[in-house]
């Protein structure tokens, strides 16, 4: 972990890192939260948001990617999980539409194509910025977020 100016940067070596990053944050996730996945395709944005509803909801959880349907719902022991994807958004006021604010004020968002949203999103969120790494499943992740992050993230990431 190397962490400067606020933003915490992590190596994930592989899938299996990633889920434990994932597991990390899901376990101390607190509703209300908002994780907002950024990276191009195929940097592991889905792969991150199903490890974190596995460890909240079942190891088992049938977890497809919302492409299609925009958002997905988990209902684990304390509240719900809301997953979207809005790569197929047209304007960020189409989010309304799918009940993007109700999620925010109740349970947990997962965001996959967060910047879609674009004023919509609210300044309180995580960032999980997911970059290539060095190696084929290997990758980088940047963790950004203000307020309560700032202490949060170093007792979720120790």
């Amino acid at each position: 972990m190397d962490m400067h100016n606020g933003l915490v940067w992590l190596e994930l070596a592989n899938e299996a890192e990633t889920n434990d990053l994932a597991a990390r944050l899901a376990r101390r996730s607190r509703s209300g939260d908002i994780f907002a996945l950024t990276g191009d395709l195929g940097s592991g944005k889905t792969t991150l948001a199903r490890g974190f509803i596995r460890t909240l909801t079942s190891p088992s959880e049938d977890v497809p990617s919302p492409t299609f349907t925009f958002v997905q719902a988990y209902d684990f022991d304390y509240g719900i999980i809301w997953h979207f994807d809005l790569y197929r958004l047209a304007q960020p006021e189409d989010a309304v539409e799918l009940g993007i604010e109700h999620a925010f004020g109740e349970g947990i968002s997962l965001i996959e194509w967060p910047e879609r949203l674009g004023p919509w999103l609210p300044p309180r969120c995580l960032t999980i910025a997911l970059h290539d790494g060095p190696g084929a499943t290997a990758r980088r992740a940047c963790l950004s977020g203000g307020g309560e992050w700032r202490k949060r993230l170093p007792e979720i990431l120790s």
